[in-house]
């Protein structure tokens, strides 16, 4: 079993930074995508960016030229950093992996953590 762990949520100003982290652990052989959601209340879980192994990066519009996905595989890691956040940035965000684990390919979520912007 795999386990996902979040950590750098918090509450911060609009205008102002936050670094996301998840870090993997378990029986893992390698990761193909590592990704980040957000799902705010009353509203759909939306991808927010997705690395994807050999560099390729996917954002959502509204992150493009704010938000930063990035991954340490040494550590199975990912990470988000997140710049100009705005109130509309408010939800809990959520880390995705597709991992393999001997023959076999699963995905795991972590249980997210709460990032809360204020005006």
């Amino acid at each position: 079993q795999v386990q996902l762990v979040e950590s750098g949520g918090g509450l911060v100003q609009a205008g102002g930074s936050l670094r996301l982290s998840c870090a993997a652990s378990g029986r893992i052989l390698s990761i193909d995508r590592m990704g980040w959601y957000r799902q705010a209340p009353g509203k759909q879980r939306e991808l927010v960016a997705v690395h994807i192994t050999g560099g390729n990066t996917n954002y959502a519009d509204s992150a493009k030229g704010r938000f930063t996905i990035s991954r340490d595989n040494a550590n199975n890691t990912v990470y988000l950093q997140m710049n100009s956040l705005k109130p509309d940035d408010t939800a809990v965000y959520l880390c995705n992996m597709y991992v393999r684990e001997s023959t076999a390919w699963t995905n795991y979520w972590g249980q997210g953590t709460q990032v809360t912007v204020s005006s």
